[in-house]
């Protein structure tokens, strides 16, 4: 199923970006984005989990260099009979985590300094196991691909701006229809990029947090790393750039701080909602 949903996911992707190049720049942008897309689709599929670890500049340990994290997450890998991940850590206080990767024989998991130093022993492991619940159940490739394609969104976007400010050339109206098409695609690009990241489904949290719980063995241990977690998020949010927005579902938890009307547009459930749910789990 999850390989029927990247390959929907790609091509809606590609049409998005070869939309905004109609916009700019007519049948000529088209062609141009479809190449893009064409090129991007390519990239994401092999080396889109080394582009999102780069963005966070993200450090590869072993057990050598990193050996309670490093054990911790080849003890947890095998309790799910899944092949061991590379491990990274993140320097950052906002304490949270991801896995990426195209497939569990090239998947990656990645943990913050911050949550690092927040969580006892049993609640990270709660976390990582969440993590490899992803990647057992195959949700890393489409999450990845997700975040490659709404950082370059968020790209183009930045170019429309700059473009729909210079926009010459040529005869007046080609000139105030190339702006106003520049315009279209600097408002229309961000927008496209929060629906990417919307459209990857909430239940894909829900099921990694039941897969984390049992691979763990303690659901009460996540939930209270979830509820931690959200308390660190609050003190130490990451900055709302382009490339973190595009990137915010990827992590177990929204990485930014605020909640009301965002909360409707966001990429994770509620962490009450998470936490009632493992605490239910714990009950059965």
């Amino acid at each position: 199923m999850n390989s029927i949903k990247t390959a929907v996911l790609m091509a809606g992707l590609a049409g998005i970006l070869m939309f905004i190049g109609g916009m700019v720049a007519g049948d000529r942008g088209i062609v141009m984005m479809f190449i893009v897309a064409l090129g991007m689709n390519f990239f994401s599929y092999w080396f889109s989990n080394k582009l999102v670890l780069r963005l966070y500049n993200a450090q590869e340990v072993s057990a050598g260099s990193a050996p309670e994290l490093y054990g911790l997450v080849q003890q947890l890998a095998a309790n799910a009979n899944l092949p061991m991940p590379s491990v990274y850590i993140i320097q950052t206080e906002t304490p949270n985590a991801f896995a990426t990767g195209r497939d569990p024989n090239h998947a990656a998991v990645a943990v913050t300094t911050g949550i690092m130093r927040m969580l006892n022993r049993e609640e990270l492991a709660g976390v990582i196991g969440h993590e490899l619940g992803h990647v057992k159940n195959r949700d890393i490739l489409i999450q990845t691909i997700a975040a490659t394609f709404a950082t370059a969104i968020s790209f183009v976007a930045s170019m429309a701006r700059w473009g729909a400010m210079f926009a010459g050339g040529g005869r007046d109206d080609d000139r105030d229809g190339g702006a106003i098409g520049m315009l279209f695609a600097a408002i229309f690009a961000p927008i496209a990029a929060m629906l990417i990241q919307m459209a990857i489904s909430r239940s894909r949290e829900f099921m990694a947090d039941r897969a984390g719980a049992e691979i763990s063995g303690q659901p009460l241990s996540l939930a209270r790393a979830l509820q931690k977690i959200s308390m660190g998020v609050e003190r130490f949010p990451l900055t709302q750039t382009p490339t973190h927005n595009a990137t915010a579902h990827l992590f177990i938890m929204k990485p930014f701080s605020g909640s009301g009307l965002a909360s409707l547009f966001s990429t994770h459930p509620s962490t009450e909602e998470r936490i009632a749910r493992l605490q239910e789990l714990a009950r059965r």
